[in-house]
């Protein structure tokens, strides 16, 4: 199995993550995004949308889109689950799951950052306020519908903390004062210190810079 990655980027954190947490190995293939390679043609060959990451499975399938391909991770590999059996819960941590890979984390990523840079001209302190605006606007409501225990839902980590803690790192990079958001930080704390978490962290990569 192969997993096409970046080390910051935020997708690939969280299937890099939920592999730990399924104990599946893989290899790493690297794709700088900041030096651009994702939009080259051997890439564009493995995902046409030019976007990390993409697990390539042992048969040969492809899989993007991170929410995507952890959906199969807990499918195909069910131990541990990474969504409660109760409906109820499950759909409370789906919806931390997506406010941020849904609305939070897309308003700050690469390309729509370029284009305000490039495209409209905006200075890097008016793109980086713009980032942790979003970040602020998602963390807000995020603080407000986790019960720290000591993962975002209780005893086992979940889909929410594979989405909570890349956004995490991000606001970290760009100044988001955290101290507003001590359930946040403390759910943070907490999944730091569990090993899956630590082996997925940007610093943790080979491509690590």
């Amino acid at each position: 199995m192969q997993l096409y990655s970046y080390f910051r980027s935020s997708a690939s954190y969280r299937v890099r993550i939920a592999l730990a947490l399924k104990d599946v190995s893989y290899q790493t293939i690297a794709i700088h995004l900041a030096k651009g390679k994702h939009t080259e043609s051997p890439f564009i060959s493995v995902n046409p949308q030019a976007r990390v990451p993409v697990l390539k499975l042992d048969s040969g399938d492809l899989l993007i889109q991170s929410l995507a391909i952890i959906d199969w991770l807990d499918e195909t590999h069910p131990q541990p689950p990474l969504l409660p059996s109760d409906p109820i819960a499950r759909a409370r941590v789906r919806a931390v799951s997506q406010i941020i890979a849904s609305d939070v984390h897309p308003l700050g990523n690469l390309g729509p950052r370029n284009y305000l840079l490039k495209k409209l001209n905006l200075d890097l302190e008016t793109v980086d306020a713009w980032t942790r605006h979003w970040i602020k606007d998602g963390f807000a409501a995020v603080e407000k519908m986790i019960a720290p225990a000591p993962y975002s839902f209780g005893a086992l980590p979940t889909l929410a903390d594979i989405c909570l803690i890349p956004q995490v790192f991000n606001a970290r990079r760009y100044k988001v004062d955290m101290a507003k958001f001590p359930k946040i930080v403390a759910v943070d704390e907490a999944c730091q210190k569990h090993p899956a978490f630590a082996a997925a962290a940007p610093s943790a990569q080979p491509d690590a810079e």
